[in-house]
């Protein structure tokens, strides 16, 4: 018979070292992303080490014989956290449904006048097209229009995403039909 002896329970002194090691990454962290991050995004700073510290505490439970981190490698993280946060703030231009409705009946285009008419009038059509959308599907579909994803969508909706998906689809049927109305093609 082998005789197998008990795991050592960890003790609070192993908890608090824990504890320990979890603000110091936190603060490297804080401090590789405030080296990173423009003053515009100053704002998100937190969230950006939020999502940092997500990634490497994901790397240690993949790989946990890596218990030291290099400062170089956190920076990396930092950064990476960062281009991703700017490239979602360009994909999706956060703009309030009441800015879009407010908009100057005619953008600002440079070039060719007609093509700068033809913009202005496509604008105006869609503009009216979604006001004339129930109120969900349009706040749906604008958020589409804008770059949202459908999940993301749902997220900052507060709804379910098949409800989303559904509005948006449906919307975007309503928006194609109203343009073709008024003789535009979508």
């Amino acid at each position: 018979m082998v005789h197998v002896e008990p795991r050592p329970r960890p003790t609070q002194a192993a908890g608090a070292l824990l504890d320990d090691e979890l603000e110091k990454l936190r603060r490297d962290l804080t401090h590789a992303v405030a080296r990173v991050c423009p003053p515009r995004l100053a704002e998100r700073r937190d969230d950006l080490v939020q999502t940092a510290m997500m990634r490497v505490m994901e790397l240690q439970r993949r790989e946990p014989e890596r218990s030291r981190l290099a400062p170089a490698y956190l920076y990396r993280v930092a950064y990476t956290a960062l281009v991703d946060e700017l490239r979602g703030v360009q994909r999706r231009k956060e703009v309030a449904l009441e800015e879009v409705e407010s908009l100057p009946e005619s953008p600002v285009a440079s070039g060719d006048p007609e093509r700068s008419a033809g913009s202005s009038q496509i604008a105006r059509a869609v503009r009216d097209c979604l006001k004339r959308l129930v109120q969900d599907r349009r706040l749906a579909v604008t958020l589409y229009l804008q770059g949202h994803t459908i999940p993301e969508a749902a997220e900052l909706l507060g709804w379910d995403g098949k409800r989303t998906e559904n509005l948006v689809y449906r919307g975007l049927g309503g928006l194609r039909a109203c343009l073709s109305a008024k003789g535009f093609e979508p």
